[in-house]
């Protein structure tokens, strides 16, 4: 991992670098005196950057910096794929810009992007999570006001609500947000129909399968897995169906105690005993990059994953031909969910070509080119046409879908990005050393870590960042 993590940093400052040295000059569309509002077509020449654009407007009628722009993101291959293509497309329709790419799994990508952060070499284009706002971007002059290249990225498209929720501390708009999410179960029914069970729809039902799961298929065979990030949101769920309330609330107090916090971490444990979840030693003893690399969760092993109702896709590609098996599964009655801004996209306030980053998000998240080509790699879209677009074709990706409806209908609460906190969400933060230890039994030192502890450990963690209510 550690190897990944240092060439992420160092592909990107080689990315940055190269924009130093990309000259740049003017380029303006060639357009047709056409005045139809039929939808432009793109024909380039021959040689890329001296080729014209037929019959395109692009965005406000003026012409484009040839220039070399940077773009990055994480997730799965099928959206590293769908969003290659886009990029492809987007340097097709405008000769003469020329977008270059650096891509990965989640683990160990924000360590490398808080990096850039520091030292200002962030991208030009770059997706960003909700909580990057009050992290990397507290005073409002890391990522750009997107206000500012309004006239070439339509935000017009997205409601004044989605809008506010990534305003940054000056009132710009510092991330257009793709999409909402929640997390809900997916279900290996596959599995399941081995173990002679249906998928579960209750806390009950998945419990009892722990010990059907062990006696019918092995010791290898999990109902469940979940990660360290995975059991905070769950055991979050836990306790916000107990009070009733988020677990911390908009304004910015933790609603739960630490005795509270000690229940929640039992629950867990619970799972663990009855054999519904793996060990966090048992996880990581596997080696696996990310979950959809996981040869169990591949095999069938692991029978169940708690996931965000944005991320299916690389779940099914995993799977292959036994994709289908995959199946969307209820937010238990028993559990509380909560919705964020999934993710969003930003451009760098250093960039030297706003206007050609905001072309190159204006025509993956709004033009129908690009909209058919990204689906719903990121979620069911926010933005108006992009919804309408992929419903009217049926693109709409049915499994998103119908997750994304499991999560609304669930009637969520609240969601503070306190709670993704670096000091909280992380590699070596307290959600991810708290479990690990817990499972594990032991702290790093070798001594005993009980429930008592992580619950200390947790809670005051927690009150550092989000004082009690």
């Amino acid at each position: 991992m550690k190897k990944k993590k240092f060439l992420r940093a160092f592909v990107s400052t080689l990315l940055v670098g190269s924009m130093a040295l990309t000259g740049c000059g003017k380029k303006d569309d060639d357009k047709k005196e056409d005045k139809t509002t039929a939808a432009p077509t793109t024909e380039a020449t021959q040689g890329g950057n001296d080729g014209t654009t037929e019959g395109s407007t692009d965005n406000g009628g003026a012409g484009y910096d040839e220039c070399t722009i940077t773009f990055d993101w994480w997730g799965g291959d099928s959206r590293h794929e769908a969003t290659q293509a886009a990029v492809d497309a987007f340097m097709k329709k405008y000769p003469g810009i020329k977008v270059e790419v650096n891509f990965g799994a989640w683990s160990d990508w924000e360590t490398a992007k808080a990096a850039e952060y520091i030292s200002g070499n962030n991208p030009d284009v770059q997706q960003t999570n909700f909580d990057w706002i009050g992290k990397y971007d507290a005073d409002g002059t890391t990522y750009l006001d997107l206000n500012t290249v309004s006239d070439v990225l339509d935000l017009s498209q997205y409601s004044d609500e989605v809008l506010a929720k990534t305003v940054d501390s000056k009132g710009g708009i510092a991330g257009i947000p793709v999409s909402l999410t929640g997390r809900t179960f997916y279900w290996n029914k596959a599995t399941f129909e081995k173990a002679g069970l249906a998928t579960p729809t209750t806390l009950d039902e998945l419990v009892s399968a722990g010990a059907v799961f062990k006696d019918k298929l092995g010791e290898d065979y999990y109902p469940l897995v979940i990660g360290e990030y995975d059991r905070m949101i769950l055991m979050t769920y836990y306790l916000q169906a107990k009070t009733g309330e988020p677990i911390i609330n908009e304004n910015g107090n933790l609603t739960v105690t630490q005795d509270q916090i000690k229940e929640g971490l039992e629950w867990i444990k619970s799972l663990e005993d009855a054999h519904v979840i793996p060990t966090m030693a048992y996880i990581l003893g596997e080696g696996a990059d990310s979950m959809d690399k996981s040869q169990r969760f591949i095999n069938g092993q692991y029978a169940g994953i708690f996931e965000w109702d944005s991320s299916p896709k690389k779940y099914i590609s995993a799977l292959g031909d036994n994709g289908s098996d995959l199946v969307v599964g209820n937010v238990f009655p028993e559990l509380k969910s909560y919705t964020k801004v999934s993710l969003m996209f930003s451009i760098s306030a250093n960039s030297k070509h706003p206007r050609e980053a905001a072309m190159l998000l204006n025509f993956m998240l709004n033009d129908p080119e690009g909209i058919e080509i990204m689906k719903t790699e990121r979620g069911i879209p926010e933005s108006k046409i992009a919804y309408d677009t992929l419903s009217a074709a049926g693109a709409l990706d049915a499994v998103s879908a119908e997750a994304h409806e499991q999560v609304m209908n669930s009637e969520p609460l609240y969601w503070n990005p306190l709670f993704d906190d670096s000091s909280l969400k992380g590699g070596s933060a307290a959600y991810t050393t708290v479990f690990q230890q817990y499972s594990y039994g032991m702290d790093a030192g070798g001594s005993k870590y009980k429930v008592d502890d992580a619950a200390k450990e947790l809670y005051n963690a927690m009150t550092a960042v989000a004082p009690a209510k």
